[in-house]
């Protein structure tokens, strides 16, 4: 298990630095001026100078480049000189010194995702603590009615094989698959948030903290995570049932199985006890791929129903080209895509025996 997490580790280390590297130089070369989008209206040659040189901008890509790997190392170097990008300024980092060498003081901290160019000046990663939870949510909640539905509505179908309810859950799951989320969005928000209104209490729009009509108080209106987390789980869904029902007639044709019925046991002891858990292996994997690309690809879903997830401020930072916003979301998505391979590894480890974590 040491092993296996330290080698797990270093590809996490490696896949990040990959990240970081195409992301930067990426969102480099994209048109426009950082410091001009951060003084917007009140820009003046000299302002631009003084922003220029504090983000570092007026330096070249490569040390560019270099800064923003100090910035987010945990371990990072900061000159003495207070006209250097990289001083250690206490607004900007929480750091503990380790030790210095000449001009250059060492020290450990956590990563520092820069501050957005359009919130005047609030730090990417207040943004992503405000947004990142509320895409959490709406994913674990789509993801869990995913799962519940889709093994449910699986095993149903294996068992009641070519019959008339097999086939109904089979087109249901195929026209799931089909159809585009940003479709499904639209649809669901105007048939229950508009038509069916009366009889749903259900807004078009809204997220998981709302404000009081008088603008005082912040409330939790978990109505509001009904209809983007039901959208979200539609397509999970529909692979679900096609992998559960896969693999409950695979597992239903082995040795085993055939043993267990002759020694009596009933068709529900059977598929409780020995069916469902070596079933369940391609389906976690489709679980957690599902899950990790829900973080990232809510984009839609969340900008139709006005949900205040990350999929929602990814978009605005686009529209204003917000690059540390957009760097700092896609580096977030990308650790939450290893961590949770990680964890879905360990879960096969447990569901299947066969399997060694090396």
């Amino acid at each position: 298990m040491i092993s296996y997490l330290l080698n797990k580790t270093s590809y996490a280390l490696f896949t990040l630095f990959g990240v970081v590297t195409v992301i930067f130089f990426l969102f480099s070369v994209l048109p426009g001026d950082p410091a001009q989008m951060m003084l917007g209206q009140n820009e003046d040659s000299e302002q631009l100078a003084i922003v220029k040189k504090k983000y570092g901008f007026d330096k070249p890509i490569t040390t560019q480049y270099l800064y923003y790997l100090n910035d987010l190392s945990p371990i990072s170097f900061h000159s003495k000189k207070e006209d250097d990008y990289t001083f250690l300024r206490p607004n900007k980092y929480t750091a503990t010194k380790l030790f210095s060498l000449g001009n250059i003081t060492t020290v450990i901290k956590f990563s520092y995702l820069r501050e957005s160019f359009t919130k005047q000046g609030k730090k990417v990663s207040q943004v992503l603590s405000e947004t990142l939870p509320n895409t959490f949510v709406l994913a674990f909640t789509a993801i869990t009615i995913a799962l519940i539905l889709g093994v449910f509505l699986g095993i149903i179908s294996a068992l009641k094989k070519d019959t008339f309810l097999d086939k109904s859950i089979q087109i249901l799951s195929n026209l799931g698959m089909s159809v585009p989320s940003f479709f499904s969005a639209i649809l669901f928000a105007w048939f229950f948030g508009f038509v069916l209104h009366k009889y749903t209490n259900l807004e078009m729009t809204g997220s998981l903290y709302e404000l009081d009509d008088f603008g005082e108080q912040i409330h939790i209106k978990w109505k509001n995570l009904i209809l983007p987390a039901f959208v979200l789980g539609i397509r999970p869904l529909a692979v679900v049932i096609q992998l559960m029902r896969n693999s409950l007639l695979e597992v239903f044709n082995q040795d085993y199985i055939r043993t267990a019925k002759a020694k009596g046991l009933s068709q529900f002891q059977i598929i409780k006890n020995h069916a469902i858990k070596n079933a369940l292996n391609p389906v976690v994997t489709a679980i957690s791929g599902w899950f990790a690309s829900m973080l990232a690809g809510a984009v839609f879903v969340e900008y139709i129903f006005g949900w205040n997830g990350l999929g929602k401020e990814i978009v605005n930072a686009l529209n204003t080209l917000d690059l540390p916003v957009i760097m700092g979301s896609v580096l977030i998505i990308a650790l939450l895509f290893i961590i949770i391979n990680i964890f879905v590894d360990i879960i096969y480890g447990w569901l299947d025996p066969k399997v060694k974590l090396e």
